[in-house]
């Protein structure tokens, strides 16, 4: 058995000892991104790539790719054009295991280091930005995967070995809020509440004296619960079990969440004191549900209450059930901006999921995930889908939901005519459904949609009835693309310290809880960003840059990534305009393919 090592120090392992690494100071480099790259690469590009200033460069290619060849052992890999990868059995790549989520999760606890750690290959501009974007990507999907390992095994009533999986996600990513409260919640659940207290205070003086925030509340809350269950003692059983979850669901829907949560949790204790699993499953289901759309700066807690119905739905076989809180787990890690993962959870709830009812919903938060990631071809086939199947089925409130990300799309793919129908039968649908916590959305890209065109007036009209409407229901996400419309409204009129004070207000806006929908952010710190560099403002558009690599790199918003390179072009990197279009090659965003071209 073979172990190639590239996460820390790279090397290689042969029945556990240490073998000589590869010749050439390039090699590594170049393995790393041969087996990371998402298709295999051509000759004349890997030659590019890692040996354009030698002589020969397609020969230096040849030669390490022989060393490499040596090194692994290996005959019959890495040849061709382009260079096939597979390297055959009793071949790991330590990277590959760690990031694959049906793999050993005990392999987390052993990874340190960051990818090709102390590795100076001295190549292109082109690769040390590949680079950095995979060291953050591969960063990111190890956090995921502890995190999901902490909560299954916290679902399962294996708290103390959820805490190891728990402590090392807090580490990889001290800075994430939702990670110190899911190792909180698993140090209470295993009856050390001391410990978990000392993690609240922790975050909370980490997070002042980092960020200039303040933890939420649900941080401190979670020092007190043990699991997602509430603990209340039941009294009545299971009638009473399924009154509290009727009018629990009929209470959110009608907008009393207090109240709603209040008999979502009753019924989740009735229901465990009757023993009936098939309803804790309904229970913690519906429970777990409302806290991630219900309320803002509770998917920690919902999505344990989701990991937590899973376990009951699958003893009891019912399917309905897990189809759903599969679903939502998904959307949390979309709004997390962990996009692979989601992908995981969706695709799950894909292989169950039989009906027009419950693909529609799941179709359209998988439209969304590929969206976000800048993978427009399938998100608008997979929308579509969802649009029809919420058609057929009566859901006009998915209609307009599925319609709304659609529009999204087109609308960043340059995309007018399509994203202006799309927007108009979403909105008639919203109006229509009297669903007013959702129209916010829809306006605000409509009135983005109107400022393109160049109707100001009616932009304005829509913007200031979005924000009015978004701090009425308290929703981030909402406020934040609201103001930050408005910070490009008032961009376009020439009142540049009026668009300044909106994008601020904007990006506090959606970041303001620890849940925050990552893309929002994203898009506004990239509307901040060209904003400042249109005014030369470059001591305000640098930290945003850097603020915004960081955040696309490690959620793998690929289209962000590269307009992040973009703006440092601007900045005056004579690096950056190579490397986003290397990075963006594989886009299929006209807007975004016009801009590479024109940007000189």
């Amino acid at each position: 058995m073979t172990t190639i090592r590239l996460l820390g120090p790279p090397g290689i392992e042969r029945d556990g000892q240490p073998v000589r690494s590869p010749r050439g100071r390039k090699a590594w480099a170049l393995l790393c991104y041969l087996l990371l790259a998402e298709r295999p690469p051509t000759r004349t590009h890997l030659a590019e790539l890692f040996f354009g200033e030698a002589d020969d460069p397609l020969g230096a290619l040849r030669w390490t790719l022989a060393e490499l060849r040596r090194a692994l052992g290996v005959t019959d890999a890495l040849r061709g054009d382009p260079v096939g990868v597979v390297l055959g059995a009793g071949i790991d790549v330590d990277v590959v295991l760690l990031t694959d989520e049906s793999a050993d999760p005990g392999l987390l606890l052993d990874a340190a280091g960051e990818l090709l750690e102390g590795v100076n290959p001295a190549s292109s501009p082109e690769f040390d930005s590949w680079l950095v974007v995979e060291r953050h990507r591969v960063s990111a999907m190890i956090e995921a995967r502890l995190r999901h390992a902490a909560a299954v095994l916290l679902a399962a009533g294996r708290a103390d070995d959820a805490i190891a999986y728990a402590a090392r996600a807090v580490a990889r990513n001290p800075l994430e809020e939702g990670n110190h409260e899911r190792l909180v919640r698993c140090l209470a659940a295993a009856g050390n509440r001391t410990a978990a207290q000392r993690q609240v205070a922790i975050c909370e003086d980490l997070l002042r004296r980092e960020l200039g925030i303040e933890a939420s509340p649900a941080l401190r809350e979670a020092a007190g619960t043990a699991t997602g269950s509430p603990r209340l003692a039941p009294r009545n059983g299971r009638a009473a079990a399924i009154s509290q979850l009727d009018a629990g669901r009929a209470a959110i829907v009608a907008g009393a969440v207090d109240a709603g949560l209040e008999c979502l949790r009753r019924a989740v204790a009735e229901a465990a004191g009757c023993h009936d699993i098939s309803l804790q499953a309904r229970a913690l289901g519906a429970l777990g549900g409302a806290l991630i759309h219900a309320v803002r700066g509770r998917d920690e807690e919902g999505a344990l209450a989701l990991h937590e119905a899973i376990a009951f739905a699958a003893e009891a076989g019912d399917r309905t059930t897990s189809v759903a809180a599969h679903r939502e787990l998904g959307f949390v890690e979309v709004q997390a901006g962990r996009y692979r993962t989601a992908e995981t959870w969706l695709a799950k709830a894909q292989a169950m999921a039989e009906t027009d009812a419950e693909l529609a919903p799941l179709l359209g938060v998988r439209g969304m995930n590929a969206s976000d990631t800048g993978d427009y071809p399938t998100a608008l086939a997979v929308l579509a889908e969802s649009v029809e199947r919420a058609q057929r089925c009566g859901d006009h409130r998915q209609q307009a939901w599925s319609l709304s990300i659609s529009a999204r799309a087109h609308l960043l793919r340059g995309e007018r005519s399509q994203a202006s129908i799309e927007l108009a039968r979403s909105l008639a649908l919203i109006r229509e459904q009297r669903w007013m916590a959702f129209l916010p959305w829809p306006q605000a890209l409509q009135a983005e949609l109107d400022l393109q065109t160049g109707d100001a007036e009616s932009a304005a009209d829509g913007l200031e009835q979005a924000w009015a409407t978004a701090c009425r229901l308290g929703d981030p996400c909402w406020e934040g693309m609201a103001a930050r419309g408005m910070g490009l409204l008032h961009a376009r009129r020439g009142d540049h310290d009026a668009a300044t004070a909106w994008l601020t207000e904007a990006e506090t806006r959606c970041s303001r809880v620890p849940d925050r929908y990552q893309w929002v952010h994203a898009y506004v710190l990239d509307a901040a960003i060209t904003t400042a560099l249109d005014r030369d403002d470059e001591r305000r558009a640098g930290p945003l840059v850097t603020a915004l690599s960081s955040l696309a790199a490690r959620s793998g918003m690929r289209e962000f990534v590269v307009r992040a390179h973009l703006h440092r072009h601007r900045l005056g990197d004579p690096t950056a305009l190579a490397a986003s279009r290397l990075l963006g090659a594989d886009i299929d965003n006209p807007a975004l393919a016009a801009l590479l071209r024109v940007t000189a």
